[in-house]
């Protein structure tokens, strides 16, 4: 079964609000469609209009609860704007957890999205490296913002394993509160918020999958693919079973967690 959600070829950085909120109608009723072809082998992530929060709440209820929406995909940021963080946003992110639907990530592409030229080329590291900062940068924000607070119930899917952040989780915490001026206060210790993720396994070194595992736990690890737009991994199954897992850790990978976050 796949979850089908949009590439980082989504149309929100180029399209109106207008455009926007009629482009994800098309998106969102397809993948109605295609579930209700073929309800075994597809489920989706809702796509929302996110250029204006008042459209994008207006689709997300639009297709709340239809047949095969089981969470909402979003963009990590637009063109370097931080729009997730804003308050215009936190409605949706409520709407979210009242429905019980996680967010799925995903950067946009394109130069205009990354912090820094050097990662532009040739060749392009865009990709290999602005997505993996992308991912981390998401992350932290999430905690520092005191949006995890704020909404307890969330859940939340990192692609590429997280990008940067279960490696560098550490040295944020540290900076945190040892080496700046302002002090966040938090709710929980800094850890356990590493724990509110959900990470795909993305990773390709199976000794960094196996940190992964170890850091985060295996009930926080996902099956995730970029089958349909990149040379992937051909044999995602394999790839988690070389590291001779614990069948019941193997299996929350695998499956279970799937199942939970979408209610399969």
């Amino acid at each position: 079964m796949h979850v089908l959600t949009l590439s980082g070829g989504a149309p929100w950085q180029w399209a109106t609000a207008q455009q926007g909120a009629r482009l994800a109608q098309i998106v969102n009723d397809a993948a109605i469609q295609a579930h209700t072809a073929f309800p075994d082998r597809f489920v989706a992530g809702i796509a929302i209009p996110v250029r204006d929060p008042v459209l994008a709440l207006k689709e997300l209820n639009r297709v709340a609860g239809e047949p095969g929406m089981r969470a909402v995909h979003l963009p990590n940021s637009i063109e370097q704007h931080d729009y997730l963080f804003e308050p215009a946003f936190e409605p949706i992110f409520a709407r979210c957890e009242e429905l019980g639907y996680p967010l799925l990530f995903h950067p946009l592409d394109g130069e205009a999205n990354f912090y820094s030229k050097r990662i532009v080329g040739p060749p392009s590291l865009t990709n290999w490296l602005g997505f993996t900062f992308e991912s981390a940068t998401t992350a932290a924000k999430f905690i520092t913002t005191g949006t995890l607070d704020k909404f307890p119930k969330l859940d939340i899917v990192l692609p590429h394993a997280g990008g940067s952040f279960p490696f560098i989780a550490g040295r944020i915490e540290h900076g945190l509160y040892n080496m700046g001026t302002v002090q966040v206060k938090l709710a929980h210790p800094f850890k356990e918020y590493v724990r509110r993720f959900h990470y795909d396994y993305l990773i390709y070194y199976p000794e960094a999958l196996r940190f992964m595992i170890n850091l985060v736990g295996s009930d926080r690890v996902v099956i995730g693919t970029d089958l349909f737009a990149a040379k992937d991994i051909e044999f995602p199954n394999s790839f988690v079973e070389q590291l001779n897992l614990p069948a019941p850790d193997l299996d929350r990978i695998l499956r279970g967690n799937a199942r939970r976050l979408l209610h399969l």
